[in-house]
Formats: C-alpha cells, sequence, structure tokens
C-alpha cells in the first residue's frame, strides 16, 4: 500500500490555505535527497513557509515537495522528498499534523545497508517499522 503521508501533506496545505493561515513544513534537512539553501537549518531541520505568496513554482506529487522560494533574498530552488517532511502546520494556530521518521528506502544509492547479522538476542525476527498482528482468542 502506498504511503499516506503525500496525500495527507496535500491536503494540509490545501486546507491551511483555503483557512487563509500560513502553511509551514518542517523538513528533515539531512535526510537524503532534500535540498534547502545551506546554513538555514538548525538541529538537522528546517521549518520553511510554504505560502502560495512566498514560494514560485510549487510542485507535490507522490515522492516530494519542489518549489522555488527566497532565503537571505537570494532565490533557491528546493526538493525535498516527501519522506523528509516531519510536520504541515499552520503558523497561525499551529493546527497541522506531525509524521514519523521515514527510514530511506533501501536500494537507494543512500539507503541504509542491508543487515548481514541477522537476528539477535531472543527476540523474534520480524520486518522493523511493520506492525504485527496476532489472533487473540
Amino acid at each position: 500500500m502506498n504511503s499516506s503521508r503525500p496525500y495527507l501533506v496535500r491536503a494540509l496545505y490545501e486546507w491551511i490555505v483555503d483557512n487563509d493561515c500560513t502553511p509551514h513544513l518542517l523538513v528533515s534537512a539531512e535526510y537524503p535527497g532534500v535540498q534547502v539553501p545551506p546554513g538555514f537549518a538548525s538541529d538537522g531541520q528546517i521549518v520553511l513557509n510554504a505560502s502560495p505568496s512566498a514560494v514560485r513554482h510549487l510542485h507535490m506529487d507522490n515522492q516530494a515537495v519542489s518549489f522555488e522560494g527566497r532565503f537571505g533574498g537570494v532565490a533557491h530552488s528546493l526538493y525535498i522528498p516527501i519522506a523528509a517532511v516531519l510536520a504541515i502546520y499552520a503558523r497561525e494556530n499551529g493546527q497541522g499534523m506531525v509524521f514519523d521518521m521515514e527510514p530511506p528506502l533501501a536500494g537507494s544509492p543512500e539507503g541504509p545497508e542491508p543487515d548481514d547479522d541477522g537476528p539477535s538476542g531472543g527476540e523474534p525476527s520480524r520486518p522493523s517499522g511493520r506492525p504485527s498482528l496476532k489472533v487473540v482468542k
């Protein structure tokens, strides 16, 4: 099943703008593939004003958010993989949504290396990050 994050980001963006508020994106600036202006991130994160009056050529799809914005009076092209979006919220009242950090996709050039050590300890092996269900009678 596809991630719900890109759909929620687009819907919340539209909802925030429709309510005459300013959409802000909290982005992990250290996530692989993120292109934001250097020197503007703090603690590996950056908050971006994505309001229609602050950006040009905004494009949101299932893979990324991209737009042109000005930082210190200088125009920059930004590219944010959708998994790097940590939150979207309205500046005026803080309403929005926070997302969990997603690991980079395996097989991507900058993704994590597979773990060859096998399971450790006495814990059962299961894919990390995936829920498990069991029938309880």
